[in-house]
């Protein structure tokens, strides 16, 4: 019978990096399709209404937003509240050019599902979201949802 001889010296085994860039190339792909890009810098603060009663729209693809709030740059643009379409700060007679743009930028498949969201600052006054409204009612935008933050009812 043949005989192995054992090896006195004990040598740590080097770390197999052949791997490691498999491992790196997948968590890069991973973060690249979980992350969301930001669709438009928000120019208004908004400071969301609490709501008990919420839910989430189903396909956020379908959905175009408008912004109304204070300006973030009040120093030059005042403190009345602003409307925000995308990245532009626009006026309530923009609105319908806004929504029949995103009406034309989709498939006509999905425009009976297009929804008009509305995020709109708390302490924003009632006439400009009622301006809106009839706006969107002159061109057929009948889907609207407000936007709000979950929270607890506050009774006084």
């Amino acid at each position: 019978m043949a005989r192995f001889a054992k090896n006195t010296v004990g040598k740590v085994p080097e770390i197999n990096t052949g791997s490691m860039s498999d491992i790196i190339f997948m968590l890069l792909f991973f973060f690249m399709v979980i992350t969301t890009m930001r669709e438009s810098t928000l120019q208004v603060r908004i400071n969301a209404a609490v709501a008990t009663e919420v839910t989430k729209l189903e396909k956020k693809s379908l959905v175009s937003h408008i912004y109304v709030g204070v300006p973030v740059n009040s120093a030059i643009l005042g403190t009345e509240p602003r409307i925000q379409l995308n990245d532009q700060l626009a006026e309530v007679r923009d609105i319908p050019s806004y929504i029949l743009a995103e009406r034309q930028a989709r498939p006509e498949s999905d425009v009976p599902f297009l929804t008009t969201s509305l995020k709109i600052d708390k302490a924003t006054k009632m006439r400009i979201v009622t301006q809106i409204k009839q706006e969107l009612r002159q061109v057929g935008a009948f889907k609207i949802s407000y936007s709000t933050a979950k929270g607890k009812a506050i009774t006084e």
